[in-house]
């Protein structure tokens, strides 16, 4: 059984910071880039970073590029996202994935969704 569990939301003042942490079981995280996903209501997910399995190449959206930083730790089979200067527009519900074969930046080729934490940021 395969299960992804995020941990770190919460409720942040803007231009503050929080860590998301994603923590995975079986075999998933050793054959799978990671990612992170969010969902603003009304509207579709959103790809917001990812982590390729071998390189650790990294990638981003361009509205969280030079603020969210991507991480994992394959030894603890957890994946981070690092958020620093929050906006309110980062208000969402975000979601960790595992693509096995993919790169993690699509959301139709993700095997594995986490059941989602909030972030809310205020103004």
């Amino acid at each position: 059984q395969v299960r992804l569990v995020e941990s770190g939301g919460g409720l942040v003042q803007a231009g503050g910071s929080l860590r998301l942490s994603c923590a995975a079981s079986g075999r998933t995280f050793s054959r799978a880039a990671m990612g992170w996903f969010r969902h603003f209501p009304g509207k579709e997910r959103e790809f917001v970073a990812a982590i390729s399995l071998s390189t650790g190449n990294t990638y981003y959206a361009d509205a969280v590029k030079g603020r969210f930083t991507i991480s994992r730790n394959n030894a603890e089979n957890t994946v981070y996202l690092q958020m620093n200067s929050l906006k309110p527009e980062d208000t969402a519900v975000y979601y960790c994935a595992a693509d096995i074969g993919g790169t993690a930046t699509q959301s139709r080729s993700v095997n594995y969704w986490g059941q989602g934490t909030h972030v809310t940021v205020s103004s």
